[in-house]
């Protein structure tokens, strides 16, 4: 909707038919809308609307699919023809990275068996959230090959940023620094190994098994307020393949970081 002062207001869609299969899946699940409400910090009177057919706004529809552990287009399938114009293995654009849901990058961690790799050059905002940090170290001990790349706080790359973000060159360098300390509990753990790199990053990935969050990086923008695009692995061709062989060439010129 366009106001006469030119913004742009966003509204959930109107309500349509009761939304049956966000029913079941709630039922499945053994929530209810003030289960949904208070794990989404929504006013439980939205969820009721959800579920009499109103279409949320993207973000709760991806949060609530990722809470039920089901994909949006089973709980709205109206949507699903929007979801044909993505390219093959996108799964979602986020506006912003703080736009994206706790309970995605909760599940996104949790879900993953094979392996977690993080390439950034800080990742601070994860190293702070002590329950992402615990999942982190839950799924290392069992057994989830855990690679982390951060930036390394010597190098003119990690000071280059920092003054592209105007937050100046030495505060970047302390912020992985400061993700260093606070990604302590990994360091002893038998195949977790972390990594500091000397490269230019044009975005951030955070990957669990073949789900990646890829965090854009642009100018004079933060990190956190920059676009996400959640990826899935399809193929040796999709997107999502791209970032994953970038990670790859980044991690074999990195340097295992030194204990001190």
């Amino acid at each position: 909707m366009l106001t006469s002062q030119g913004r742009v207001i966003l509204r959930e869609e109107q309500a349509g038919p009761m939304n049956d299969n966000l029913r079941y899946a709630l039922a499945t699940a053994r929530l209810n809308a003030t289960d949904v409400a208070a794990a989404l910090a929504v006013d439980p009177k939205t969820v009721s609307r959800w579920l009499q057919g109103r279409i949320p706004y993207p973000r709760h529809r991806w949060a609530v699919a990722d809470l039920l552990h089901v994909d949006e287009a089973d709980l709205w399938p109206e949507i699903a023809s929007r979801r044909q114009a993505l390219a093959d293995g996108v799964q979602a654009i986020y506006p912003h990275r703080w736009a994206i849901p706790q309970t995605v990058w909760r599940n996104l961690f949790n879900g993953a068996n094979d392996e977690i790799g993080i390439v950034a050059y800080s990742a601070l905002f994860l190293a702070e959230d002590r329950g992402l940090l615990d999942i982190l170290t839950t799924r290392a001990y069992a057994g989830t090959k855990t690679r982390i790349l951060l930036g390394d706080p010597e190098s003119p790359e990690v000071a280059a940023r920092g003054t592209d973000e105007g937050i100046g060159p030495t505060a970047m360098a302390a912020r992985v620094t400061n993700a260093l300390t606070l990604y302590r509990p990994l360091f002893n753990v038998q195949g977790v190994e972390i990594r500091l790199h000397r490269t230019v990053l044009y975005s951030s990935i955070y990957r669990a098994d073949n789900q990646l969050l890829v965090n854009t990086h642009a100018y004079a923008t933060p990190a956190a307020n920059a676009p996400v695009m959640h990826l899935r692995v399809t193929g040796d061709r999709g997107p999502a393949a791209t970032y994953l062989t970038s990670f790859e060439h980044i991690w074999t010129t990195a340097q295992p970081h030194q204990q001190r």
